[in-house]
């Protein structure tokens, strides 16, 4: 191996780790680990405040690699890092996140080292990453977490919570509405412990980037807000660390440092060429690359033992001492803030305070009622009270949502005043779910609010929650042709069957405002599943319990909320939401003319299906055939309730724009229409 410098033989330790990783899975990206591996070493062994012996370190750094498919690239460093693994409790264990026999099965099944970084799923990763755009969105919420920590729980003398956020993103990242949504947010809040660097390596898949993309992106983020410093050369080292100078520096605004690069730096016939971008370099281009990097040509996997110990003593020690002084801080404000150090360790725990749901409203039964967006207003209200880091806002629909935290201190989150727990995302739905992610990987409560229709715009993002796990919550309201006049374009109708379609997705759809208060009950406490709670405009009836079955069955899924007088039904009504009241009343008038009903609420399917066969039986017996769901919205899934003989009284079709109370005459949705479809299938 020719003579080089230690840093120089760790970054192309880092580069020929990754090259050798794609090429024995056969797949992958191997040109921007090459390229930018001078980046990840100087952010890793320099700069991170990072412990790899204690990834989950609160105050740690973050790094988020936004361009996930150069995954290579992080497990490379995470390797030389010597990153531990965490368990299933968050504890260290003696095992590395990534073992060379790891870096060996890249891509391959059950590997740490999966095609794109996988939160949870590896020690290190931060965050997913893969769909271009979400990773730096993500970074976003993360340094809003680190500003809304520090300000609720620092105090003179006690800088518990000042972790910066580095984000490695690319000319992808940079074309992906989403990032331009959350960059322009991160300059308005001015978050100043928010670095993205930027690799300007000109080549995407289908090739130069001047197919398609020809804007100034510096000039772009300028206009934004943010610090912009730009390198000529991502190997000029030195001045590498003087942007990052600059960026520690700064404390008024985020930065971005746009650097250049060559993809597949260093392949004699690849370098700066697409195909570097997503395919293996080949067997002889890797060994014309080692050759030209002065590495031994027919090594794999090569780790020189002066790399690891260069780690160890870079971000090993650094990280070592900055964690332990850490630490000794904090005990000493654990004993001098006791009531603040037990919130911190609740949180740490992933659990909610002692009594957090002592004060949800009860409601009365009232035959007028109320929208189940209003009810919900009331419940997060008063649950945010009794849950000091439930944070969160609504994409510019918070007197429409009903999701503003109306109590005395809750205040807003703006520049340079951290401690609000109000967010205004802007009519930025997709960069509202993103920071949500964010935030929860910091351990928040975060929640994001808008119309029903609009998840459309930020399904992604709820998608990624549902996959790494994620208690972010979603207050959706306007759930329905029930908006009326705004028409077809507001009106949502295949966006229940979209979430639901979504795996580890809570959907829950309230029928009054005593299931709402009990969704908040089964969202509020989960640790490791997103929820979206589906609410009305118009008003519902609060039902009479004493009459009904306890709102505690919405626990359950779906439970019987009114029977036939004597438990044997002649035909079952099931429904959610609004159109559990179309049933009661349909079920008053079949009993006038003999035929007994039972109405089943259903509000949320998922919990449904998880319970033991017995209970679902018991409330949709399999002998009871004669079975009617009424739904306002597509019908799709609904025949795994009905059977082969049930009707469905569903929406497939889009809306009109008229009057609410019209459209559901139009449509069909009545109780006097449920209860002919009922004695329809009677008669058969």
């Amino acid at each position: 191996m020719a003579e080089q410098s230690i840093e120089l033989l760790a970054i192309n330790t880092i580069r020929t780790l990754s090259m050798d990783a794609v090429q024995a899975a056969n797949s992958g990206h191997p040109g921007t680990p090459m390229a930018l591996a001078p980046a990840a070493y100087v952010l890793w062994n320099e700069t991170l405040r990072y412990d790899p012996a204690q990834p989950n370190w609160p105050n740690r750094d973050r790094f988020v690699l936004s361009c996930g498919h150069a995954s290579a690239l992080l497990y490379s460093v995470l390797h030389l890092a010597e990153v531990k693994q965490l368990d299933a409790d968050g504890r260290p264990t003696d095992e590395p996140a990534v073992s060379l026999d790891a870096l060996r099965q890249f891509r391959q099944l059950n590997s740490r080292c999966a095609g794109h970084p996988e939160y949870g799923h590896t020690s290190g990763v931060e965050t997913t990453t893969g769909p271009l755009g979400q990773g730096v969105a993500n970074s976003v919420g993360m340094a809003i977490a680190s500003r809304w920590l520090a300000a609720r729980y620092n105090r003179p003398g006690f800088d518990l919570f000042d972790f910066n956020v580095y984000a490695l993103c690319g000319d992808g990242d940079m074309m992906e509405g989403v990032s331009g949504e959350a960059a322009s947010l991160a300059g308005h809040l001015k978050l100043s412990n928010l670095c993205w660097i930027y690799d300007d390596n000109r080549i995407t898949i289908e090739g130069r980037t001047s197919l398609s993309f020809s804007e100034d992106v510096a000039a772009r983020f300028v206009a934004y807000g943010w610090n912009v410093v730009q390198l000529a050369d991502v190997n000029d080292l030195p001045a590498l660390r003087e942007a990052i100078q600059k960026f520690q520096k700064t404390s008024d605004r985020p930065t971005l440092i746009k650097v250049r690069s060559v993809i597949g730096f260093g392949a004699p016939n690849k370098a700066d060429s697409h195909e570097a971008h997503g395919a293996p370099l080949g067997d002889e281009e890797i060994r014309l690359t080692k050759a030209a990097y002065g590495w031994p040509e027919n090594e794999k996997f090569l780790v020189p033992g002066q790399v690891l110990e260069h780690f160890r003593q870079g971000i090993g020690a650094r990280g070592q001492k900055l964690r332990t002084q850490w630490e000794s801080l904090r005990a000493k404000y654990d004993a001098q803030f006791p009531e603040l150090a037990a919130e911190l360790r609740t949180i740490e725990r992933h659990e909610l305070p002692e009594g957090w749901d002592a004060e949800l409203p009860v409601f009365p039964a009232d035959a007028k009622g109320m929208a189940s967006r209003s009810s919900s207003g009331k419940v997060l209200n008063a649950a945010a009270q009794r849950i000091p880091w439930l944070v969160g806002g609504s994409a510019d629909l918070a007197p429409s949502n009903n999701s503003r935290l109306g109590f005395d201190g809750a205040g807003d989150f703006e520049a340079d005043q951290y401690a609000g727990r109000n967010f205004h995302f802007g009519i930025r739905e997709h960069a509202m779910g993103a920071l949500c992610n964010g935030m929860s990987v910091c351990g928040l409560k975060a929640f994001g609010a808008t119309f029903f229709v609009f998840t459309d715009y930020m399904r992604p993002t709820i998608r990624m929650a549902a996959l790494m796990g994620l208690p972010v919550f979603y207050i959706f309201t306007h759930d329905s042709i029930g908006v009326g006049e705004d028409g077809p374009t507001h009106q949502p109708i295949e966006q229940l069957a979209s979430l639901r379609a979504i795996p580890n997705l809570l959907v829950f759809r309230p029928a009054d405002a005593n299931e709402v208060a009990e969704a908040y009950r089964a969202i509020l406490p989960l640790k490791h599943q997103p929820a979206a709670l589906v609410l009305t405009r118009q008003n519902l009836p609060t039902f009479d319990r004493t009459q009904c079955a306890s709102a505690a069955g919405l626990h359950r899924g779906a439970y019987v909320l009114l029977d036939a007088p004597n438990g044997r039904p002649d035909v079952l009504l099931i429904a959610t939401g609004s159109e559990v009241s179309l049933c009661i009343a349909a079920q008053e008038k079949l009993a006038a003319e003999g035929i007994a009903a039972r109405v089943v609420s259903m509000p949320c399917w998922e919990r449904f299906d998880a319970q033991p066969t017995e209970y679902r039986d018991s409330v949709l017996p399999p002998s009871l055939t004669r079975r009617v769901a009424v739904e306002l919205g597509v019908s799709q899934g609904w025949q795994r309730y009905l059977g082969a003989e049930g009707v469905m009284i569903g929406l497939d079709r889009f809306g009109l724009s008229a009057p609410a109370g019209t459209l559901m005459k139009h449509f069909g949705f009545t109780a006097d229409h449920v209860a002919d479809v009922a004695k329809g299938l009677c008669k058969k």
